[in-house]
């Protein structure tokens, strides 16, 4: 499955191929193999939870390390563990980084500038530069077809969401704002964006800035929230504004306006979806059982696959694979952040990958 073989590394250049890392253990909790696939000598982060970071056939991940003195992007061979360096980016933002529609190329700010590098070849194109008086905010989303970018630009008591024409870089304001806004999603099969607004708010607006307005949620804190697949309902963590209830997972339908409860949580405070939102799984913000749990939708009922470990849960950023067989997670259990990876397929069912 994967190569266990480990080596030591030093500073590499763009290109440059990088020993596998990987080290099985038995989880202390639960005796199931987990697999360290990064050494936590250096720091390794995968991509935000809403940002894609492996392709549909599942071969290799895409994530960014500080194992060359500064920190790059990277893609991991999942059959072999081993690693190709994809950039020499200066001010590379870790959660900006995302797999391309395409699964050929990856996306990433670096420093001021928005660009799309090239898998193969290498090569780096810059896309967009932000202009003097903003610097970059949090987060960037890549449309469905690649043909978009989203990102936030931020001044003193000012923020904007910005829509990115891939081709030519030519830039459009969504949305101008005094909150804070964040976490640009593109909503599949539409042209419209999901943001954040302040810490507990979710807004929708179209790509051609209409129509902007802000979701019905529960009420009670924002944790993690992201699109279904299909584009048609958004998944997220709900804190309960009253106290001793459990976070919860909830579902909002932004085109009726509906708002649903879905599942109690082990005090999730992060979380994630198989392809067909029928599996969830989260990091437990509890010190006492800091564990990673798959929680099955039409039962409600939770499994505990490991402890993650975490100093702050909500870094362990899990996800699936595209056919929902692996998980991923970071955690700097053993020092620095690292990545992490258990085969799930005998615990969730194989969920279909659509082709382009």
């Amino acid at each position: 499955m994967w190569s266990l073989a480990g080596a030591p590394f030093c500073a590499a250049e763009k290109g440059q191929l990088v020993p596998s890392e990987i080290k099985r253990y038995k989880d202390a909790a639960t005796e199931f193999d987990v697999y360290r696939l990064t050494d936590p000598a250096h720091e390794c982060r995968i991509p935000a939870y809403h940002a894609r970071a492996i392709p549909r056939n599942g071969s290799f991940l895409i994530y960014s390390s500080d194992r060359s003195g500064t920190t790059q992007a990277y893609r991991m061979d999942l059959k072999n563990g081993q690693s190709r360096t994809l950039t020499e980016a200066s001010d590379l933002v870790n959660d900006s980084l995302a797999l391309a529609a395409d699964e050929r190329s990856i996306c990433y700010l670096a420093g001021r500038s928005l660009y799309i590098a090239n898998l193969g070849s290498l090569n780096a194109r810059e896309v967009y530069r932000i202009e003097e008086g903003f610097e970059p905010g949090h987060g960037l989303g890549i449309s469905e077809d690649g043909l978009y970018a989203a990102l936030v630009e931020q001044k003193p008591g000012s923020s904007r969401l910005r829509l990115i024409t891939m081709r030519n870089g030519n830039a459009a304001t969504l949305v101008e704002s005094s909150d804070p806004i964040s976490d640009p999603m593109p909503r599949p099969k539409r042209a419209g964006m999901l943001y954040r607004r302040g810490p507990d708010e979710l807004w929708l607006v179209n790509f051609d800035g209409a129509q902007n307005r802000k979701l019905r949620l529960a009420a009670g804190g924002l944790g993690s929230a992201l699109w279904s697949a299909d584009g048609r309902t958004i998944l997220y963590l709900n804190f309960p504004a009253t106290p001793h209830q459990l976070n919860n997972i909830r579902e909002c339908t932004p085109d009726t306006n509906e708002e649903k409860f879905l599942a109690d949580t082990s005090q999730f405070v992060v979380f994630n979806r198989n392809g067909d939102s029928s599996v969830f799984i989260g990091a437990s913000g509890s010190k006492a059982s800091p564990y990673l749990l798959l929680l099955v939708r039409s039962v409600k009922r939770e499994l505990t696959l490991c402890e993650h470990r975490a100093s702050d849960p909500r870094t362990a950023a899990p996800r699936f694979s595209p056919n929902s067989q692996r998980i991923f997670f970071q955690s700097d259990r053993d020092g620095k952040m690292a990545i992490y990876a258990m085969v799930v397929d005998r615990l969730v069912a194989e969920t279909e990958t659509q082709e382009r």
